[in-house]
C-alpha cells in the first residue's frame, strides 16, 4: 500500500488510484559527484526509474489523474505541452496501458533530439498529435482559448458523445500534485529505514510546479524539515511564489475535504524557495551551466540528465555548493527525468507518418548545445 493510503486510510476509499509506477524509487549516494562539487552528503532520488516503460516524475501524478479518469468512465484524455513534452508522452504511454486514447495538443519549442524521440514514441503508442501555433507557456494560462484545442474538443464530443477527460499541463492539478505528497511520505520511510539521512535541501526542476508543490506539502505532512529548492524552467509569469502557494493550498484543501484527519497547514512566502537564475533565454533552450553539470553527472555517476529541466536544477545546486551554502548539509537531488530506453520501439518509426507540421523537428538542426556527452 502506498504511504499516503497507509497513513490516511479514508483517502484510499475517496481517491481513485491506479498503480502505474514502480515505487518506491531508490535513493543513492553520489560519492564521486559529491566529491567533485564539494558536497560530502549528496544523494539522488531516482525517479528516473519510476516506471517500467517510462520513468520520471509523471507516473506519480498520473496514478491519481488516470485513476480519476477511469472512475469518470472516460474514453479519451487530452493534455498539453511542448512539442517534446515528457508529460504528454507519459500520458500517452500510461493512458494506453489503462485503455484510454490520448490526444496531445503540442506547442512549438526549440528543437532537440529528445523532442524527436518523444514525438516518435507518442506516434508509436497511438497518440493523436496536434501542433498548435501558440507559444508553449501561454497554454499554462488558458488552454481552452485556442481555436485548435476548442475545435478538437468539439470534434471529439460529436464523434464520441462526450468530451475528452482534461489533464492540466504537466499533470499539475491538485489531483496530480497528490502524487508528490505521497512521494514526501515515501521519502520519510527511506529516511527512517536508514537509506539516507534526513535531507536539509531537496533540489528539483520546476516547470508546472506540481512536483515541487507536492513535495513541499508532503514534507510537512511527513514532518521532515528539509527545504525544497525549486529551480524554475518556465516563465516567471507562471512559476512564482504566489502561484506555488496557491497550488499547495488547493491540494491541501482537497485532501482535507476528503479526510478531515489530513491536517490543514499554513504556507507563507518563506516556505517557498524558487530559483530564477538558471532558466536561460527561453523555455527548453539549453544553457552552458546546465549542460556542464549534465556532463559531470554522466561522467561521475553514469546518470543521464537533460538540458531543459534536470541540468538546470543541478546547475543551481552546483552554484550553491560553490559559494559554500551547502557545506555540512545533507542534499538530495530529485531526478525528474525518464531514463528508460525506448529506442528499440521507435527504430522503425518514420517521422513522415507524423502530422506534417511536426516534420520540422526532424528536418531542422537541433540547438547547438544539444550534443553527446
Amino acid at each position: 500500500m502506498i504511504p499516503l493510503f497507509e497513513q490516511y486510510p479514508l483517502l484510499r476509499e475517496k481517491l481513485a488510484y491506479v498503480t502505474l509506477g514502480e515505487l518506491p524509487t531508490p535513493v543513492q549516494k553520489l560519492e564521486r559527484l559529491g566529491a567533485e562539487l564539494g558536497v560530502t552528503q549528496l544523494y539522488i532520488k531516482r525517479d528516473d526509474l519510476s516506471g517500467k516503460v517510462y520513468g520520471g516524475n509523471k507516473p506519480r501524478k498520473l496514478e491519481f489523474i488516470l485513476g480519476n479518469a477511469l472512475r469518470s468512465k472516460a474514453k479519451e484524455v487530452i493534455t498539453f505541452g511542448g512539442a517534446g513534452s515528457n508529460h504528454a508522452l507519459a500520458t500517452v504511454i500510461y493512458a494506453r496501458q489503462v485503455g484510454l486514447k490520448s490526444i496531445s495538443m503540442l506547442m512549438p519549442q526549440p528543437n532537440a533530439r529528445y523532442v524527436r524521440h518523444n514525438l516518435l514514441m507518442s506516434h508509436y503508442c497511438g497518440a493523436e498529435l496536434h501542433l498548435c501555433g501558440a507559444g508553449l507557456e501561454s497554454v499554462m494560462n488558458m488552454p481552452l482559448v485556442y481555436g485548435a484545442t476548442t475545435y478538437q474538443l468539439l470534434r471529439h464530443r460529436l464523434e464520441k458523445g462526450r468530451l475528452p477527460y482534461f489533464i492540466s499541463p504537466g499533470g499539475s492539478s491538485p489531483l496530480g500534485v497528490i502524487g508528490f505528497v505521497n512521494a514526501g511520505l515515501e521519502l520519510r520511510r527511506q529516511v527512517t529505514s536508514g537509506q539516507m539521512p534526513e535531507p536539509d535541501y531537496i533540489y528539483v526542476a520546476c516547470g508546472t510546479m506540481g512536483t515541487a508543490a507536492g513535495l513541499t506539502l508532503g514534507l510537512r505532512v511527513a514532518r521532515l524539515s528539509g527545504r525544497v529548492v525549486s529551480v524554475r524552467i518556465c516563465s516567471e509569469k507562471f512559476v512564482n511564489t504566489r502561484a506555488m502557494i496557491k497550488l499547495i493550498n488547493k491540494t491541501n484543501s482537497l485532501l482535507h475535504s476528503l479526510d478531515t484527519s489530513f491536517p490543514r497547514f499554513e504556507f507563507s512566502e518563506t516556505d517557498v524557495d524558487i530559483r530564477h537564475d538558471y532558466f536561460g533565454k527561453r523555455y527548453a533552450l539549453f544553457t552552458d551551466e546546465g549542460m556542464e553539470v549534465a556532463f559531470l553527472m554522466r561522467k561521475y555517476e553514469g546518470i543521464k540528465l537533460d538540458g531543459t529541466y534536470t541540468g538546470k536544477a543541478l546547475a543551481a545546486l552546483k552554484h550553491d555548493a560553490k559559494i559554500g551554502s551547502l557545506r555540512g548539509k545533507v542534499v538530495l537531488f530529485w531526478n525528474t527525468l525518464n531514463s528508460k530506453d525506448f529506442s528499440d520501439a521507435i527504430s522503425d518509426v518514420n517521422y513522415r507518418d507524423l502530422p506534417r507540421r511536426l516534420h520540422r523537428y526532424f528536418e531542422k538542426e537541433v540547438q547547438p548545445l544539444d550534443r553527446d556527452y
